[in-house]
């Protein structure tokens, strides 16, 4: 008898199990983005409430946000954001190199009031126009700044255009969203699973110009260990910046931090294109 209730709960846990990887592979998409929509209007105002104005394609269509307060010779800085929100709430992204650099905060399909659905893909078309796009906006240099997860797309067109990009902002960065999740499910294949991996470690392999890395000590989302090993493996110039004491969601991001004037410089000293 006492075999048999063994047996049972054995069945039990594995139909719970199979249940959850079911769940796991079916609702992925839903558990890894955390978009916040809203309308264009309440968009960009709350955006210009921030320093920041519509960021618009030749069409008129909104392709994210741009910094108002930069001067005339600036290097043009685009940026992808972390996982919630929208990017016209991130001005704090570029509050920090205003007014050396020119910042564009990009817009996710299905974020705000861009339409879409989000995926790895549908970021990384979004993002190659948008480098496009600045790229004939913007006589000067550009270089790609990327917020958690934002830092696979950042390298990931730092890998598509590694002679265009004059070097890489990360903010929490990981070597790949796999990585990040197995560190949450570890019970589960994850490798097999997951859709939509975001490589880091792939993609930077392909570039070799400048890197600033920034990492939260206690960081309870994109565990430090990634983003410290992402930088041990870069072979290009590179800095990192690790802020003692801080989670994801408690960096230090006052503009006269002084990590933000030492990002500047490093940037700016080592950049890969003149």
């Amino acid at each position: 008898m006492m075999w048999e209730g063994i047996v049972v709960l054995l069945r039990i846990g594995a139909m719970v199990y199979i249940g959850l990887l079911l769940v796991l592979a079916g609702c992925q998409r839903s558990m890894m983005y955390y978009p916040t929509t809203t309308s264009e209007a309440n968009a960009i105002n709350i955006a210009l409430a921030d320093g920041m104005e519509p960021w618009r394609d030749e069409d008129g269509g909104l392709v994210g946000w741009r910094y108002m307060q930069f001067s005339e010779d600036a290097d043009a800085m685009l940026v992808f954001h972390g996982n919630a929100g929208f990017a016209g709430q991130r001005g704090y992204l570029a509050h920090g190199f205003a007014p050396d650099f020119a910042v564009h905060i990009m817009e996710y399909p299905g974020y705000g009031s861009r339409p879409g659905r989000p995926s790895e893909q549908a970021f990384f078309e979004a993002a190659r126009e948008a480098f496009e796009l600045l790229s004939q906006q913007h006589s000067g240099r550009i270089f790609l700044g990327g917020e958690s997860i934002g830092t696979g797309v950042a390298t990931y067109i730092a890998s598509q255009f590694p002679d265009r990009v004059a070097g890489l902002f990360l903010v929490t960065p990981y070597t790949s969203l796999v990585d990040v999740a197995r560190s949450h499910y570890p019970i589960f294949p994850v490798r097999l699973l997951m859709r939509d991996r975001f490589p880091s470690e792939t993609f930077l392999a392909q570039y070799s110009g400048p890197v600033a890395f920034v990492v939260a000590e206690h960081d309870e989302v994109v565990p430090a260990r990634l983003g410290k090993a992402l930088y041990a493996g870069y072979e290009g110039p590179k800095r990192l910046w690790i802020q003692e004491g801080r989670n994801h969601n408690t960096l230090d991001y006052h503009p006269l931090s002084p990590w933000w004037s030492e990002v500047r410089e490093f940037l700016h000293d080592h950049a890969s294109m003149e």
